[in-house]
């Protein structure tokens, strides 16, 4: 065996377990979930290949209004984490030294010391009818009665900001750390305002870290399901209680690989348009 054939079965045998994982647990499940989205009952155990579930999300008003009511939001939620984190990302990157930006970074990953279930249900204690904010404003007499905070899209906007906060900050980080502070000094000495030194310089530069931290935060906020069903209550229409009702609840597959692949379809397409309009590539964004 040649020098070159050994390293290359070295190299395959050390692949071969993310290769394994990558093919049974995304590739073949996702297969799966294709097919089924594409048969429809023909009989008893009978099934045909139809477009019928699809076609039955276009017919029916409430999944295809859940369906943009869930991109939208998703959307809002992906551009106010944004404009949270930037600045807090500037300050851990360009200001904050030693020990105070470990703490800051710190600070941003305590809120996933403990799971989504325990994060969402305090915020459940915070703004509930009876909850500490509710008492507060009446404290401070801003509110004359109990006040629900709770059940509303400002409400499932400010828990998917604050679940996705740490997926922002860390990619923008990352960029603004490599930018020279030595630019930034001879824009302003040739007279460029903080404005245009932000659009001009810091953005251009940072654009891989907005590009990738907008692509997680969108992809999260759209397949989240534990916090708009939560905070959003019955009426929170997000596309995953969708999905999550079709396989579980009326244990229809086929319909609920549909809505899937939708939302698959949907994630792609934004990620593709994120990248098109900040003209970044692909490989640049994920090495961020």
């Amino acid at each position: 065996m040649s020098a070159r054939s050994h390293h290359r079965f070295l190299l395959g045998l050390l692949l071969a377990p993310a290769l394994l994982w990558l093919v049974g647990l995304v590739v073949l499940p996702h297969l799966e979930l294709l097919l089924l989205s594409l048969q429809a009952r023909s009989g008893p155990g009978e099934y045909r290949l139809s477009l019928e579930q699809y076609r039955m999300f276009v017919d029916e008003p409430l999944y295809w209004n859940t369906f943009l009511r869930t991109a939208t939001l998703s959307a809002l939620a992906t551009a106010l984490t944004l404009l949270l984190a930037f600045p807090a990302a500037w300050y851990i990157a360009k200001v904050a030294q030693g020990r105070t930006r470990m703490l800051l970074l710190v600070l941003c990953l305590l809120p996933f010391w403990v799971s989504e279930m325990v994060r969402t249900l305090g915020w459940l204690i915070l703004l509930r009818e009876t909850g500490v904010v509710s008492r507060l404003l009446q404290s401070l007499g801003l509110a004359d009665a109990p006040v629900e905070l709770l059940y509303h899209d400002a409400t499932i906007l400010v828990g998917l900001v604050y679940a996705s906060l740490l997926f922002m900050v860390i990619p923008l980080v990352n960029s603004l750390e490599s930018l020279d502070d030595s630019l930034i000094e001879a824009a302003y000495d040739l007279g460029g305002s903080t404005a245009n030194i932000v659009r001009r310089i810091v953005i251009p530069h940072a654009a891989p870290g907005i590009a990738a931290g907008c692509t997680v935060v969108f992809m999260l906020c759209l397949g989240n399901y534990l916090t708009p069903t939560l905070l959003g209550g019955k009426n929170s229409l997000w596309f995953t209680e969708q999905i999550y009702t079709q396989f579980i609840t009326r244990f229809n597959w086929n319909q609920g690989a549909a809505f899937g692949f939708l939302l698959l379809a949907l994630s792609s397409l934004m990620v593709w348009l994120g990248l098109k309009l900040t003209g970044q590539r692909f490989g640049a964004v994920m090495k961020t």
